[in-house]
């Protein structure tokens, strides 16, 4: 009986072979980890939790590798203005913003509806069909208010 695989394994191995790349293992390895975490990831995190599954991985491969990501969809570089690129995964996941406080460098995603009619509606008015687009909102949490 085959091993079922993650839909995300799907999306990444087309991306491969669309791009006349490679389908290795450590690649596999990556996306695997890559998909099991929660939230937003540097590079060198990353590395660290891959080299616990396989510590024959370099830090190169593993930068490499979430720039295809990045480049398949599956993966979105998020900045948070702390000089520091960490990554999110998207796959499956719905669109949201960010709040992020400019003291402790919390960040929390959030959704809001009447947000998103607005920037369609901007975008409509200029001419704009949107595919994308991303929001960080910076400030103070409410610990480093009161603190």
């Amino acid at each position: 009986m085959p091993i079922k695989q993650h839909p995300a394994h799907q999306v990444f191995q087309e991306y491969l072979a669309k791009n006349q790349l490679k389908l290795t293992p450590q690649r596999m390895c990556i996306l695997d980890v890559f998909l099991r975490y929660r939230g937003h990831m540097a590079s060198e995190e990353l590395y660290e939790q891959v080299k616990k599954r396989d510590p024959h991985i370099g830090q190169a491969t593993v930068y490499r590798t979430l720039k295809l990501l990045s480049g398949s969809g599956l993966a979105k570089e998020v900045h948070f203005g702390d000089g520091l690129t960490r990554y999110e995964s998207t796959y499956g996941e719905e669109h949201h913003d960010h709040l992020i406080c400019e003291r402790c460098g919390k960040n929390m995603e959030v959704v809001d509806p009447r947000i998103e009619a607005l920037q369609e509606e901007l975008a409509a008015r200029h001419g704009f069909s949107l595919t994308s687009h991303r929001m960080y909102l910076y400030g103070l949490c409410e610990e480093c208010r009161k603190g």
